[in-house]
C-alpha cells in the first residue's frame, strides 16, 4: 500500500490535517508499504515558503517520516501540461471565458430551472461549450472538460470505498455526472492547472494505491475517476474518513488558527496527546 499526504501550504496545519496524516502513515505501515508526503502549491499567490516549513516542522514532530525528495507541484508544470494536450487531442476541451459572476447568472436564468451545486459549486451551464474551438490548445486562460463527451469515451466508471461511511464498490451515474458535476475546469486561468487535474497526475506518478483523505471530498473523486480513465492512468482505493469537528459541529479550516499543531506544541501538548484528540 501507499498512501500521501497531500497539503497545501496556505496556512498552518491542524487537528483535521494531524487526522489525515497520521491515518495514512498508520495504514501505510500497517500493511508494510510507504506514505509519501506531497506539497500541492499550485496556487503560487497563496503558498508560501513559511507555512511550508512548518507543516515539515508539524508533522516531523508528529513523529511522521517518508521518503526523500518531497513532491512539489510547482515543478511538475510540465506533467499537467502534457496530461492537457492529451486530453485536448481527443476533443475533450474548450477554453471558458466565464468569470463567476457570469456563470452564477447564466445558470439562475429562468430557463435554466434551479440552479445545481456541484463539488466545484455552480454546475457551470455550458456557455461557451458550443463557441468555435481554436485548432491549437490555448495558453492562459481556462479550460474545461466537456463532461458529456467525456463519458462516450470510457466504458463502466467506478471505485473502490473502504472508509466507513461508504464502504464498498460505489458505481458511478454518468446522467449524475453531467448535470450534478458538468463540464469542471482543468485548467484555470493563471495557473495553468488545477486541483483535480494536477492530483490525479500525482497520484499516478507518484503510484498511490489508497487516497487516504476527507469525506468532504468523496464527491469529487468522480471527476478523478473520469480523469485517471481518459489518461490512462490506475484507479485507486479510496478512504474518505470522518471530519474533525469542532464543539458547534463546524469542520476545521485553516481559519481556525486556535487549532493549529504549532499551537498545542506550544501549549506542551505532546504527539500522543495530539492521537488521543483526535481518536486515534
Amino acid at each position: 500500500m501507499i498512501t500521501r499526504f497531500a497539503p497545501s501550504p496556505t496556512g498552518p496545519l491542524h487537528l483535521g490535517h494531524a487526522y489525515s496524516a497520521l491515518l495514512a502513515h498508520d495504514m501505510a505501515r500497517a500493511a508494510g508499504g510507504r506514505f509519501l508526503l506531497r506539497i500541492e502549491d499550485i496556487d503560487r499567490s497563496r503558498a508560501r515558503p513559511e507555512w511550508e516549513a512548518l507543516i515539515l516542522e508539524d508533522l516531523h514532530w508528529l513523529g511522521l517520516s517518508w521518503p526523500e525528495p518531497v513532491m512539489r507541484q510547482s515543478d511538475r508544470q510540465a506533467a499537467y501540461d502534457a496530461a492537457l494536450a492529451t486530453l485536448w487531442a481527443q476533443g475533450l476541451l474548450y477554453p471558458c471565458n466565464c468569470n463567476r459572476r457570469d456563470i452564477a447568472a447564466a445558470a439562475s436564468a429562468p430557463q435554466e430551472g434551479a440552479p445545481v451545486q456541484g463539488p466545484d459549486g455552480l454546475v457551470y451551464p455550458g456557455t461557451c461549450r458550443a463557441l468555435p474551438r481554436p485548432g491549437t490548445m490555448p495558453e492562459g486562460v481556462a479550460l474545461r472538460l466537456d463532461m458529456a463527451k467525456a463519458l462516450g469515451k470510457v466504458d463502466r466508471l467506478g471505485f473502490r470505498e473502504t472508509g466507513a461511511r461508504h464502504r464498498g464498490a460505489v458505481p458511478l451515474d454518468r446522467d449524475q455526472l453531467i448535470a450534478g458535476v458538468g463540464d469542471v475546469v482543468l485548467a484555470r486561468r493563471g495557473m495553468g492547472t488545477s486541483y483535480h487535474l494536477s492530483v490525479v497526475v500525482d497520484d499516478g506518478a507518484q503510484e498511490i494505491t489508497c487516497v487516504v483523505r476527507g469525506e468532504d471530498l468523496f464527491e469529487a473523486t468522480a471527476i478523478h475517476v473520469v480523469l485517471q480513465t481518459l489518461l490512462g492512468l490506475p484507479t485507486p482505493v479510496y478512504h474518505h474518513h470522518r471530519l474533525i469537528r469542532d464543539e458547534q459541529g463546524k469542520r476545521l479550516a485553516k481559519r481556525d488558527d486556535a487549532r493549529a499543531l504549532r499551537l498545542y506544541r506550544e501549549a506542551g501538548k505532546t504527539p500522543a496527546d495530539i492521537r488521543a484528540m483526535v481518536g486515534l
